[in-house]
């Protein structure tokens, strides 16, 4: 009599392959390849974001394997989203190429606050939803 386990066995409800480890019966499960990309700022925030306070948002996007594609795309479309309302305010306020010489401290805090108030957007309608 052969009371020896088979190596491998797929259980026919779930779909999942396992092994045989030692006495166990171990799952073959692995995390699907994922692109290699590099965050900025709105995408560590993201992340950041989605780790304290979206945790089943984060672990199902890491377990499918779209955490990466997702953060990329919303860091793309947060720089350009930031750059279009910069380029609004910047329309918008009495602010003229020529003032960098003349009143150059007026000049950079106005840019400076276009810059805040355009991320200050971009966190509401992106990063923090």
């Amino acid at each position: 009599m052969n009371n020896e386990l088979p190596k491998a066995k797929i259980d026919e409800r779930t779909g999942i392959e396992y092994h045989l480890e030692g006495d166990y019966y171990t799952p073959n499960l692995s995390m699907p390849k994922q692109e290699k990309i590099t965050l900025n700022k709105y995408g560590r925030i993201r992340l950041k974001y989605l780790k304290e306070h979206k945790k089943a948002d984060y672990t199902i996007m890491l377990m499918n394997g779209t955490l990466n594609a997702h953060l990329k795309e919303l860091q793309e479309t947060a720089d350009n989203r930031v750059q279009q309302i910069i380029s609004e305010l910047k329309a918008k306020s009495n602010l003229t190429e020529d003032m960098k010489n003349t009143d150059m401290l007026y000049w950079v805090g106005t840019i400076n606050s276009i810059k805040a108030q355009a991320e200050e957007i971009v966190f509401s309608e992106l990063i923090y939803r």
